[in-house]
């Protein structure tokens, strides 16, 4: 894999954490992307914008994503078995437009229930054309994917020739600029999936310790490595990076962390972020701030300090997790989704309490617990049980949340596949009958998401995706085929993915009967219908 594909350095994947991009050259001939830009112009003047059907439409753009710059950097940050996502579009900004794309910095809709800091999923900005700041490439804001509020730092326009690609963190804010050249600039949206957690390092990797600013404002350098561990496949979750130097500890505990238990109290907010980020990377050493780091996590308008003590308490042991317990349980809604992001980070060990803060009164603290029982992954399976338990919770949100924890988790398989089959078969059968929306729980976090009409057959779909290869095949075969059937179409185009992954002779048959009446024919449109 490694001679065949370019894949990303350290120094990238480092960048890529922080920043929340990498800005890519596909090297493909230039009479490859005059004759897209063609299609797409006569596509767009004469049919109008196909949206997720631009890649049926024009399938030669299928050939931009088959390159080893393209497949060596999506194996780097996703894995090796990533997936091209139903969803993309052709952005297209004309001269004089004043407002492309709406005009406003913004962050996609999310495809999952709740936003995750460690990259699940990624986009590609591709440019098909020379593209010129003139031009009005899509603007990136560098380091934003971690932030709630549009927080308001630089901004960077992608620039280059054909084949240009910025590779960017799914949440990183983003918006159209404006185009002041005399040219059309088209721009390929392509998102992309990852099925599992990492094991080992996917990229070309030499070197464990990462390489990320240390003075930056805006740092969150406890949130980084968690990322990176994450990335290494270490699911240790809490510890100190000093762990193994005492020496160095003893000094830090000497001369610094009084002042910087100090500094959480200070009128700036930014020297509260970065004090409780020091005092994260001292990790449990430094519980006895763990008070004053819990009072930030709840402190609303300063988002980088309480994301950073969030983090930080997760790195503290049985005295930060407690703290991140409570928050998660009787904060803030808030307070508590920062406190499921410290729970997360604070790995295996939260894992008990979060399975028991399933039954926890408040439909907010369940589903949360249920999302960083998720994103501890295989670390989480003894959690497996509460969870399918939850599958039964009178709130959608909670529900939805347990089905794609069960997805991220996997094992053991005899429990967590039949468990998604029968939420997907049921999902499917409740859409001739009632609506689709949030049934049962406020769902608030997910109201604007109307694009997924069945959200649990849709998060089931997805993680049979990833799992269904686990189980009884003629079961997951059973319930692919009911999702085949959804009116959600990204249900629809889980379940067909899912059935080419399981490869068996009945999986095939039931995909070669829905191709007769899915297959899209290229060469048929407007001007030539037959």
């Amino acid at each position: 894999m490694n001679e065949q594909l370019n894949l990303l350095s350290d120094k990238q994947m480092a960048d890529f954490i922080t920043n929340g991009y990498v800005v890519l050259q596909n090297e493909l001939p230039e009479a490859l992307h005059r004759s897209v830009m063609r299609q797409i112009d006569f596509v767009m003047q004469e049919e109008g914008n196909p949206g997720n059907n631009i890649l049926p439409r024009v399938p030669d753009i299928g050939k931009f994503f088959e390159t080893p710059v393209v497949k060596g950097a999506l194996t780097s940050v996703l894995g090796p078995d990533y997936y091209m996502h139903p969803h993309r579009h052709m952005h297209y900004n004309q001269p004089g437009n004043q407002m492309p794309g709406g005009g406003q910095w913004h962050k996609d809709g999310y495809w999952s229930s709740m936003r995750s800091h460690r990259p699940w999923w990624v986009m590609m900005f591709y440019y098909t054309q020379d593209i010129t700041e003139e031009m009005g490439p899509t603007a990136i804001m560098p380091g934003s994917q971690y932030s709630e509020k549009l927080p308001g730092r630089e901004t960077i326009l992608p620039t280059g020739k054909a084949g240009t690609i910025a590779l960017v963190h799914f949440d990183l804010w983003h918006k159209a600029s404006l185009n002041t050249s005399n040219l059309d600039r088209y721009m390929l949206k392509f998102q992309f999936v990852r099925l599992r957690e990492p094991v080992s390092p996917s990229w070309n990797h030499s070197d464990p310790v990462p390489d990320f600013p240390a003075d930056r404002p805006d740092g969150h350098l406890v949130l980084w490595q968690d990322t990176w561990n994450w990335y290494l496949g270490n699911r240790s979750g809490a510890g100190s990076e000093l762990a193994e130097q005492p020496e160095l500890v003893a000094e830090l505990r000497e001369r610094e962390m009084a002042a910087l238990d100090a500094q959480l109290s200070d009128g700036d907010a930014a020297v509260r972020a970065i004090a409780a980020d020091r005092l994260g990377l001292i990790g449990e050493a430094a519980a006895g701030s763990a008070a004053k780091l819990s009072a930030l996590v709840q402190d609303a308008p300063a988002e980088d300090a309480g994301l950073n003590a969030a983090y930080a308490l997760g790195r503290m042991g049985t005295t930060g997790m407690q703290a991140l317990l409570e928050l998660l349980k009787h904060g803030s809604k808030l307070a508590s989704q920062r406190a499921a992001y410290g729970l997360q980070a604070a790995g295996a060990a939260a894992v008990p309490d979060l399975a028991l803060a399933l039954g926890q009164a408040e439909e907010n603290s369940r589903a949360l617990a249920a999302f960083a029982l998720g994103m501890n992954g295989a670390g989480a399976s003894s959690a497996v049980p509460a969870l399918i338990a939850a599958l039964e919770d009178q709130s959608e949100w909670v529900r939805r949340n347990a089905v794609e924890a069960l997805g991220m988790i996997g094992e053991p398989a005899e429990l967590t596949v039949p468990a998604l089959v029968r939420m997907l078969k049921e999902a499917v059968r409740r859409e001739a009958a009632e609506d689709t929306g949030s049934a049962g729980g406020s769902d608030l976090y997910v109201a604007n998401q109307a694009y997924i009409t069945n959200k649990i057959a849709y998060t089931a779909a997805l993680s049979l995706l990833r799992i269904g290869k686990l189980g009884d095949p003629e079961l997951v075969l059973s319930g692919l085929q009911a999702g085949l059937g959804s009116k959600d179409r990204y249900a629809r185009a889980y379940a067909f993915e899912a059935l080419t992954a399981l490869r068996t002779e009945r999986a095939i048959d039931v995909l070669i009967h829905y191709y007769r009446t899915a297959r899209w024919c290229s060469d048929t449109h407007k001007a030539s219908t037959f």
